[in-house]
């Protein structure tokens, strides 16, 4: 598995649940795991750039 993977894969299904919290009464907490999810996608996106 190139590296990368597991945490550009691990970051959309964070960044999916953190989006699906969003419309409940914990918009804040939500917006935490929405940020985590989407640095998860970024660091695993240079990874698999950066390791080709």
């Amino acid at each position: 598995m190139r590296e990368g993977m597991i945490p550009a894969v691990l970051g959309t299904v964070v960044t999916a649940s953190g989006a699906a919290l969003l419309g409940s009464k914990y918009k804040l907490a939500a917006t935490g795991i929405l940020g985590f999810g989407l640095a998860h996608i970024v660091l695993g996106a240079i990874d698999l750039v950066e390791h080709r």
